[in-house]
C-alpha cells in the first residue's frame, strides 16, 4: 500500500484488479477545499491512458513489479526473445507486449523488462537509439518553402521523417518513445 505522497512516475498501481502505471502526476492545493493529486495513468495491458484524481493522503494498492535489465537476442518469427543479464534465462515476449517499441529494436540492445508475477508487462527501450539510414531519397535544394522533411527507412525497418540533408548511410539519433528524429550522430 502507498499513499498519494508516494506517487512517482513509473509506479504501478492496482486499481479494480487491473494494473495501471503512473505516467505523470501533480499535487494540487487549491485555495478552497482539500488537496488532491491529479494523475495520468496508463493501463499496463491495454495501453489505454486515463486521467484520474485522488484525494490527498488516500491509500492505494501498489503492484509488485520487477524490472530487470535484459538483452534483446532475436525475433523468432512471432515472439521477441530476451536474455536476463544476471541469470542468463531467456524470456519470450509477444508483439502485443512489445508494442510500438519493436520498430527500433536491434540485436544485443539492452532494455528493461517489467514483470508482475513472472508475466511480462512491458518493455522499456532506451529513450534514444542510434540507427543507420538504409534508404532515403536525395533531398533537393529548393524542394521546400520551410524546413522540409522526407521519409527514411532505418536498419530496423522503421520509417521516420528526417530533414532533407540526411543521406543513406547516415547514423541518426531517434527518440524511441515517439519515433522523432533528434539529430545526426558523428562517427
Amino acid at each position: 500500500m502507498a499513499t498519494t505522497a508516494d506517487f512517482k512516475n513509473g509506479l504501478v498501481l492496482k486499481i479494480d484488479n487491473q494494473l495501471w502505471q503512473i505516467v505523470e502526476f501533480q499535487h494540487v492545493k487549491p485555495g478552497k477545499g482539500p488537496a488532491f493529486v491529479r494523475t495520468k495513468i496508463k493501463n499496463v495491458v491495454s495501453g489505454k491512458n486515463v486521467d484520474k484524481t485522488f484525494n490527498a493522503g488516500v491509500k492505494v494498492e501498489t503492484a509488485n513489479v520487477d524490472r530487470r535489465d535484459m538483452t534483446f537476442l532475436y525475433n523468432d518469427g512471432t515472439d521477441f526473445v530476451f536474455m536476463d543479464a544476471e541469470t542468463f534465462d531467456q524470456v519470450s515476449i509477444t508483439p502485443e507486449v512489445m508494442g510500438d517499441g519493436s520498430r527500433f529494436l536491434l540485436e544485443n540492445m539492452s532494455v528493461q523488462v517489467a514483470t508482475h508475477e513472472d508475466v511480462p508487462l512491458f518493455v522499456e527501450l532506451p529513450v534514444t537509439v542510434e540507427l543507420e539510414v538504409t534508404k532515403t531519397d536525395p533531398g533537393l535544394q529548393g524542394d521546400r518553402s520551410t524546413g522540409g522533411t522526407k521519409p527514411a527507412i532505418l536498419e530496423t525497418g522503421a520509417e521516420v521523417a528526417v530533414p532533407l540533408f540526411i543521406n543513406t548511410g547516415d547514423k541518426l539519433k531517434i527518440d524511441s518513445r515517439d519515433g522523432n528524429y533528434l539529430g545526426r550522430v558523428n562517427s
